[in-house]
């Protein structure tokens, strides 16, 4: 080849080969090029002229041209965050989609959603209508929006959702308060929730604080937004909420703090409950009153800012003295409910919906019954060393009129009325006397008190002073140990213990000489139950303290049948045992129960003084009353002539006020005991049935005359003048 010219140009052919001289083809010509050749040459040499010149010289250029350039920089760095904020945000928006999508999956589908029934409630109310307590999981009614006191709602909204009526179930602008706020805590100390999601995880959630529990709270706002109205929303929320202290809804809550229904809550008493619904627990008024109503005042702040309230309401608020609740529900007849909601199962089965339980309490008794047992102990219980009372009334059909348990169910929730045993000591004595009587004895049979002894035994009497040879009645009188172990020793231990069981006691009774004196334990309730048939002519009802059970609606769904029981002891005998206990109040131990009503009664002391008794009743009520300390430590010589028959005569007095005046069953006067003895001893046969109890076990009651009886028969040979022993007895 030949040299090349290296100034020449060589043009672009499409034809195939062609010499130097003679392009063939299609080529492009000088002429048809935009700058010619040379001029091209021309303009390039100039420009490598110029970089050569200014590699030589500084590269300094002028101030203008630079504050552009930065202006150009900081513009292209600014579209360049704009834009990866764009990708970055679409990226997680998908993601977040993700993640609504993965964990709606794992949700069940949102037709079978429903609202889970509110746990049922029991209300419990005296024989008045008048309310005892609520119980149940939420401890109390469910309340109307509208029957609520008006500050409820305002004041919840206002520190808890003041947005409540304008956001879709979500609030965007809470949310991201409380993003920022956990944000800057460098901790999740804010939820953002509103009422609706605060409801959505009450009702269905648990409480974690994980990113699942929170889209599915969310998830399920929208629907309950969806499906209920705003006040629909916001009473589910108010009757469900816990307010601390055990209480479910602002009917527990205002039960429980203030001792009054929500219906009747004031402006200041609103603020203190919207405010626990931060901390419950903590900020309980019964654990820490200043810190639940320094949070009480920041919701009256809220509520003035949010207009619900003016500058005159918000100053009488601020005023308004702490409230001080107690660590626990107080007030007797506490202890009534919880007895009733023992027996509620035996009745109905289990409780599915809010129910209304009508009790035989009056409430105006319970009253009555708590303040004489509370005024007693505070005035005379360090004198006799005693800590604790316990006091049961009924009436002669069985109902339970009143029952207090101790000193303070606030203090302590164990029921010494019907839980704890106790020795009787000498008010276990008129059933010795009574199987005595139905043994062929009578009031005026006499015996020798005086030191006995029965094996290693020997029981004395109280003081140790004995009175030589007295009668039943007087023996009865004055608590003789040493004439009622003789007639325990008698008639036989066993039969004792059968005319106990047939009248109503119910505890394991040890059929020894000892029970003459009231060794075997009872509780006050059976006690007092086993000395009704006194009162009511010798029939024992059925202890009860629930008249009927119905729904919120009144249905029906118990009904008590009153019914005055089987008859356990005949009418003479009743008789007879009532003058013999009349004794008792009006000259012997109970001296200081009377209250100008027949009435007839035991006192009863146990050993060591450790339990001080008295059973008394007129034809109106039985009630038996007890003193004693919980962990049996003796008292300082209470007897039962003492504070129980104090107690009773207050409680009694009370109870019988405007009440006409109605003696005892057969009489109680001395010229009618001496008539029916009379006509008993000219009758022809035995009238009197000799009870031998083949087992010591409840339920078996042995024999009469070589026959079995079954419980509550007290059957016997034919009386064959019983029509004219009644007509003394009922004549009198």
């Amino acid at each position: 080849m030949g040299r090349r010219d290296h100034n020449a140009r060589i043009e672009p052919t499409f034809d195939g080969p062609a010499d130097d001289e003679q392009p063939s083809g299609f080529f492009v010509s000088e002429e048809d090029r935009v700058v010619p050749a040379a001029k091209k040459r021309k303009s390039t040499s100039t420009q490598r002229r110029s970089s050569a010149s200014s590699r030589g010289k500084s590269s300094r250029k002028p101030a203008g041209r630079r504050s552009r350039g930065k202006r150009r920089g900081l513009l292209g760095l600014m579209r360049g965050m704009v834009y990866w904020t764009m990708v970055l945000g679409l990226w997680a928006g998908i993601a977040g989609a993700g993640l609504v999508a993965f964990y709606a999956a794992q949700m069940p589908s949102a037709t079978t959603w429903s609202i889970p029934d509110r746990p049922p409630n029991v209300k419990i109310v005296s024989v008045n209508g008048q309310l005892l307590a609520n119980r149940g999981m939420t401890g109390g009614e469910s309340v109307g929006l509208h029957e609520m006191s008006p500050y409820i709602p305002q004041a919840v909204m206002a520190i808890e959702d003041r947005r409540f009526y304008s956001h879709f179930g979500v609030d965007p602008f809470g949310l991201g308060r409380a993003v920022i706020g956990n944000i800057v805590d460098r901790r999740f100390s804010q939820g953002g929730s509103t009422l609706t999601q605060q409801l959505a995880k009450n009702l269905f959630l648990k409480p974690d604080r994980t990113i699942e529990r929170k889209v599915q709270e969310v998830l399920m706002a929208f629907w309950l937004e969806h499906t209920y109205t705003k006040d629909q929303i916001l009473e589910m929320y108010l009757n469900r909420v816990y307010f601390g202290s055990g209480s479910y809804g602002v009917e527990a809550a205002s039960r429980r703090y203030f001792g009054k229904s929500s219906r009747d809550v004031s402006l200041s008493e609103a603020a203190l409950l919207a405010g626990l619904l931060k901390a419950p627990s903590r900020l309980s008024p019964a654990r820490d009153p200043k810190a639940a109503e320094s949070r009480a005042q920041l919701v009256l702040s809220a509520m003035r800012q949010e207009g619900m309230i003016g500058d005159s309401e918000l100053a009488s608020a601020m005023s308004a003295p702490a409230t001080r609740a107690t660590a626990y529900w107080t007030g007797s007849e506490h202890y009534v409910a919880d007895r009733i909601m023992e027996e509620l199962p035996q009745l109905i089965g289990e409780v599915r919906e809010d129910v209304v339980v009508e009790s035989t309490v009056d409430l105006v008794l319970q009253t009555f019954a708590e303040a004489s047992i509370r005024r007693l102990i505070d005035e005379q219980g360090d004198k006799y060393s005693v800590s604790q009372g316990a006091l049961v009334s009924i009436d002669a059909s069985g109902a339970v009129r009143a029952m207090v348990g101790g000193y303070d169910y606030a203090t302590s929730q164990f029921d010494r009325a019907s839980e704890a045993r106790r020795q009787p000591g000498s008010a276990f004595k008129p059933f010795v006397f009574m199987a005595a009587l139905e043994n062929g004895m009578f009031p005026d049979t006499v015996r020798n008190d005086a030191p006995i002894r029965f094996g290693k035994w020997s029981p004395r009497n109280y003081g140790d002073k004995f009175y030589g040879h007295v009668t039943l009645k007087e023996a009865l009188a004055k608590s003789l140990n040493s004439v009622a172990a003789q007639l325990t020793n008698e008639v036989g231990p066993a039969a004792v213990v059968e005319t106990a069981w047939r009248m109503g006691i119910e505890s394991n009774l040890q059929p020894n000489l000892s029970i003459s004196l009231g060794t075997s334990e009872v509780t006050p309730l059976e006690l007092t139950a086993a000395y009704v048939p006194f009162a009511n002519g010798g029939f024992r009802p059925e202890v009860h303290f629930i008249s009927r059970i119905t729904t919120v609606k009144g249905e029906v769904l118990y009904q008590d049948s009153p019914s005055q029981g089987p008859r356990v002891a005949r009418p003479e005998i009743i008789g007879m045992m009532n003058a013999m206990m009349s004794e008792t109040v009006t000259g012997g131990t109970a001296r200081r129960a009377a209250f100008g009503w027949p009435a007839a009664g035991k006192t009863g002391t146990s050993q060591n003084s450790r339990d001080a008794w008295f059973v008394g009743y007129t034809a109106n009520l039985t009630t038996g009353v007890w003193f004693g300390n919980d962990d049996g430590k003796p008292t300082k010589n209470i007897t039962g002539g003492s504070l129980p028959a104090m107690a009773w005569n207050e409680f009694m007095t009370a109870a019988h006020e405007g009440v006409p005046v109605a003696n005892l069953p057969g009489g109680w006067n001395g010229s009618t005991l001496s008539r029916v003895e009379d006509l008993l001893r000219s009758q022809e046969g035995d009238v009197t049935p000799r009870a031998v109890p083949a087992s010591s076990q409840p339920g078996h009651t042995g024999s009469i005359d070589g026959r079995p009886v079954p419980p509550g028969d007290v059957g016997g040979k034919p009386q064959r003048r019983q029509g004219t022993i009644l007509d003394i007895i009922l004549g009198n």
